[in-house]
């Protein structure tokens, strides 16, 4: 033990070293020279080798045991009622969103399989180890020439192999110099502009709605076109994440008189600990834009599906279509339609199962599944829609899930919008990342160019 009753320093090659037999602590007399000295653990001959974390629980418990101090050495954690030590484990285990826990397991698997290979400890793993296996990954490429591992993935690799020290006590390796300073050379030497969502406008939005309007009148393709609606309006209005969109269920959502939709967010990827929001999708000036009515066209389609016994389903949910599509149009004199709003006055009843997923998946038979749709289905959705709405193959592999938030923040730039007024709405922290928006998508806005009069 040391000076301050702490457990003995740890040289840089990992051995352990006692003090001197018989050291004061605190002022007390000398140890009793009877008492056992703590003793290095030993490894059986006969049996497995012992684990480092083991050996140093052991030496510090008979540490503890040989000092004159009331100190007791017992394990704390068993000491604990087992309900208090479900009830920290519990809160432990929650304090980390569930996709970055199996992120961090995938991790740790690798880096200990690879230093297993290659005979290093893996807890407690040196820095250099560690700035050694970043390097290594960094060089490898694939058979077509390309990089196997971005920086990205190599950062988050270290973040996990230091999460796995500090949750066992140990110090982060990753935040050593040398370690740092791999990975910042690995980013130069790897320098690439970031592979960035393009943002969907409200141009653009609008042309989707046209072309999706065309097949929304039929079976089954007008069930998938009331969903896709819905979810590219209210995806854009809000600025919400595809993850945010997935996880919406009918309870969340709440008809306006004033404002036209209230969508509660429980949880988010900036707000981990629930506390909850509301963002308000307006009324929109164009019935073909317009969320409120995307909402209820899609909502009255999902009714007559839940609602109705399974030998009935198809029949009740094309008599809904073609009613949405009849009063859809006004049928002017003229021989033209103008399209109409459905969303002031609209009315729904208490769902049966408020929990049900407010956008599950649409078989291309147009049956619909009892569960969400996912991130990724939401991200090959928007890519289908595009093309199908005549955008070129360049365009639809630059479109995905976060074009609807790029282009809310990007269109909202255009209109004069400030950023404080636009993290209103997206919920960012900070105004530093709307600024790539407004620096990549809209170059003009504020710029000193527009005023030189060329």
């Amino acid at each position: 033990m040391g000076e301050n009753g702490t457990a003995d320093a740890r040289s840089a090659d990992g051995t352990e070293h006692s003090g001197p037999a018989g050291t004061a602590l605190h002022g007390d007399a000398p140890a009793d020279a009877s008492a056992p000295a703590p003793a290095p653990a030993a490894v059986d001959a006969a049996g497995p080798p012992t684990l480092r974390s083991e050996q140093l629980r052991r030496l510090a418990d008979t540490a503890a045991a040989a000092l004159p101090l009331p100190v007791q050495a017992v394990d704390h954690e068993r000491a604990l009622p087992p309900e208090a030590l479900a009830r920290v484990l519990d809160a432990v285990e929650a304090s980390t969103a569930a996709a970055t826990k199996r992120a961090y397991r995938s991790d740790w698997q690798r880096f200990t399989a690879w230093t297993t290979q290659r005979g290093f400890c893996p807890l407690p793993a040196p820095p250099a180890v560690i700035a050694h296996y970043v390097t290594e990954a960094a060089a490898e490429q694939t058979g077509v020439g390309k990089w196997r591992y971005a920086p990205a993935t190599l950062t988050r690799w270290v973040s996990s192999i230091n999460q796995v020290h500090t949750a066992a006590g140990l110090d982060a390796p990753g935040r050593s110099e040398v370690v740092r300073r791999a990975l910042s050379g690995i980013r130069r030497i790897r320098a690439t502009p970031p592979n960035r969502r393009a943002p969907l406008l409200l141009a653009d939005i609008r042309t989707l709605m046209t072309c999706i309007g065309e097949t929304a009148a039929g079976w089954p393709a007008g069930v998938g076109a009331r969903r896709d609606m819905a979810v590219l309006l209210m995806g854009f209005a809000g600025a919400h994440r595809r993850g945010e969109l997935t996880a919406l269920t009918l309870a969340d959502i709440t008809l306006h008189s004033t404002d036209g939709v209230h969508v509660r967010l429980r949880t988010s990827k900036t707000d981990q600990e629930a506390h909850g929001t509301v963002k308000a999708l307006p009324y929109g000036r164009d019935p073909v834009t317009c969320p409120p009515c995307a909402y209820v066209r899609w909502r009255q389609v999902l009714q007559a599906w839940d609602t109705t016994d399974p030998d009935g389903r198809r029949r009740a949910v094309m008599t809904v279509l073609r009613r949405q599509t009849a009063a859809l149009s006004s049928g002017g004199d003229d021989g033209e339609s103008d399209p109409q709003h459905c969303c002031r006055g609209a009315r729904f009843h208490e769902p049966g199962d408020p929990a049900r997923a407010l956008f599950p998946s649409v078989h291309a038979t147009g049956a619909i599944g009892p569960h969400a749709m996912t991130g990724h289905a939401i991200n090959e959705m928007i890519r289908r829609r595009a093309a199908a709405a005549g955008f070129t193959a360049a365009q639809v592999a630059r479109l995905g899930g976060h074009s609807l938030r790029a282009g809310f923040v990007t269109e909202a730039f255009r209109a004069g919008a400030d950023a404080h007024a636009i993290m209103r709405q997206t919920g960012h922290r900070s105004p530093a990342m709307l600024e790539v928006y407004a620096r990549e998508h809209a170059p003009l806005v504020g710029n000193a160019v527009t005023r030189l009069g060329l």
